[in-house]
């Protein structure tokens, strides 16, 4: 599946290096409503191009999802800043 990576230079694998660095930072960098959403310009990053559909579940069973994602926040960073920002297309 990697195959690629040994057909390149080491200049080239280091531009590959920096380019999937730079889009992990940016899904890294999500912050507030942006955690919330469906990230595919991270799965972009891989040479495999693929259009997976995501299995979305039902809305009280999505709901019951996001809150418990909310909740593990919580407990892993419990003094992260807080905000009542509201969601804003």
């Amino acid at each position: 599946m990697d195959e690629d990576l040994d057909r390149m230079t080491h200049e080239q694998l280091i531009a590959e290096a920096k380019r999937l660095r730079q889009g992990i930072r940016e899904h890294r960098d999500c912050s507030g409503h942006d955690l919330c959403w469906h990230h595919p310009a991270l799965w972009a990053l891989l040479p495999d191009k693929s259009d997976p559909v995501p299995v979305v579940p039902e809305w009280p069973e999505f709901i019951r999802g996001c809150i418990q994602y909310r909740q593990s926040l919580d407990e892993q960073m419990p003094n992260a800043p807080r905000t009542d920002k509201p969601y804003d297309e």
